[in-house]
């Protein structure tokens, strides 16, 4: 659908998940209705069926891949630009502010959690958010090989895995008891590992 938009068209459909997304992460995607979309949005209910003609289960799609896009911009610049333990640390600190100024709330998880399984590219939202989160940071430490600062003996997509895995690990805890403890050091043992990894 939005591939055939015309530019007007496409922005008046982001605008919409855009105000979509505020509603959401403001009442919960399980109470919010069309109508209050609409009404957040000055959108007509013709022409938000116009956009997503799915209803609302082809909006909260809409609005997973707009908050999972989210996830990696709020890490922006340091995630796509980790060549020194300097952005390695303006990375960290990016991450742990992320997910301080979300709190316990998970706009994506929550919208997810909405969607039927068999929703065409449910899954696939967070699948996709996962591996190109995971590539940059294997980027990031290729880079950091590169530069002679970490031994080439250290796989570094196996690497880049364990410490995603740790920072979702913290953020489940984050979202159940509102600490950000395990998130910190989920991120600073990790690149600790890396630190410990010198080229020799």
């Amino acid at each position: 659908m939005a591939s055939r938009l015309t530019a007007k068209g496409a922005a008046t459909r982001q605008r919409i998940v855009e105000g979509a997304a505020e509603e959401i992460r403001g009442r919960g995607a399980a109470e919010t209705t069309l109508d209050d979309i609409r009404a957040r949005t000055a959108t007509s209910k013709s022409q938000l069926f116009h956009y997503f003609p799915g209803g609302k289960e082809e909006l909260l799609l809409a609005v997973a891949r707009h908050e999972a896009g989210r996830v990696l911009s709020d890490q922006q610049p340091h995630l796509g630009a980790l060549t020194s333990w300097q952005a390695w640390r303006d990375w960290r600190d990016a991450v742990v502010d992320r997910y301080r100024r979300q709190g316990r709330q998970c706009p994506l998880g929550t919208l997810i959690s909405q969607l039927s399984p068999a929703t065409p590219g449910a899954q696939a939202v967070t699948r996709e958010l996962l591996a190109s989160w995971q590539a940059q940071i294997t980027a990031g430490i290729l880079a950091m090989q590169d530069r002679g600062e970490i031994s080439r003996d250290l796989d570094p997509d196996r690497a880049a895995a364990a410490l995603l895995a740790g920072i979702q690990g913290g953020v489940s805890i984050l979202m159940s008891t509102g600490s950000l403890t395990h998130l910190e050091a989920a991120l600073d043992l990790g690149i600790e590992r890396l630190l410990a990894a010198p080229a020799g």
